[in-house]
């Protein structure tokens, strides 16, 4: 154990620590008018956080992100969980071929799938804008209303392909004498896929939601990438945006780390809350 023991301590809670320790901290400024040399540590207590919660362009963005997980979660969970029961049905043709289609958009580098969609969002080079205008539709996907759904489209476009294989996998492991149980008593593909399938991979829905919610809540690339071309993401529109702009572009890593912390505190309770949710209703129903 005690290699992964170093390995743990050294690339996850020493980062975790010194993160905590720095959001502690405050820049002081020393000399006339504070002109003078730096000191970076100067204990400043709850000094951050303070700030970082009085922020409203920080607080906005917890808003906006926590509407952009309340739509695309659940959209992205059904389209996996259908992709995934397609595909494992009795009847499925080309199986290898579709799985490794709707699976490929995730090798795909964040980056890189922004950049794509990108050229497909801008006016002017966009195929898709040209077609809605060819048809009296006028749309603009990097509007101040349509920006967030643009980005919604595509982390679906991305992670779909991903969670459909998770639950791909739990279905394998389903045994198939209870398909077989089913038929013999008269079930037909609907009822299969309705009472024994969905109920059994139940955990992997569950897993991968509390994925999805993390990932949301760390929203960065997309709009990272997509900021020069929509005027309508500025420096604050996701936490963790906001975060990165402070630490390296306001050249404040003591309230970039007491974000972060939040960030981290946030994406925490969320999971575990909706862990708890979950399990509540299992209860209930058991």
């Amino acid at each position: 154990m005690l290699p992964f023991l170093t390995l743990f301590a050294l690339c996850f809670l020493a980062p975790i620590g010194y993160a905590l320790w720095t959001s502690l901290q405050r820049t002081e400024r020393t000399g006339p008018l504070g002109l003078g040399g730096r000191q970076h540590d100067v204990f400043a207590g709850l000094a951050n956080y303070a700030q970082a919660l009085a922020d409203d362009r920080f607080l906005a963005g917890f808003g906006r992100v926590l509407l952009f997980g309340a739509v695309q979660i659940p959209l992205m969970t059904v389209l996996a969980t259908a992709l995934a029961l397609l595909l494992e049905s009795a009847a499925a043709r080309g199986i290898t071929f579709f799985r490794s289609a709707f699976f490929l958009p995730y090798g795909v580098p964040g980056v890189i799938a922004s950049i794509l969609w990108g050229f497909l969002y801008v006016p002017g080079i966009s195929p898709l804008v040209k077609i809605a205008q060819s048809v009296g539709w006028h749309v603009d996907f990097l509007s101040r209303g349509s920006v967030l759904w643009s980005l919604a489209n595509i982390v679906t476009w991305q992670f779909t392909g991903y969670t459909m294989l998770v639950l791909i996998a739990q279905l394998k492991a389903v045994p198939g004498e209870l398909y077989e149980a089913a038929r013999i008593d008269g079930a037909n593909a609907w009822q299969v896929a309705r009472h024994i399938k969905l109920p059994l991979i139940r955990p992997a829905l569950v897993l991968t939601c509390v994925f999805s919610i993390i990932g949301t809540l760390q929203l960065f690339a997309e709009p990272m990438v997509l900021r020069p071309l929509a005027s309508a993401i500025d420096s604050g529109y996701t936490p963790n945006l906001h975060a990165y702009s402070e630490a390296f572009v306001g050249d404040n890593q003591q309230l970039a780390a007491a974000e972060a912390v939040l960030l981290a505190l946030v994406a925490c309770a969320a999971s575990f809350g909706f862990l708890r949710l979950v399990g509540g209703r299992r209860k209930e129903r058991g």
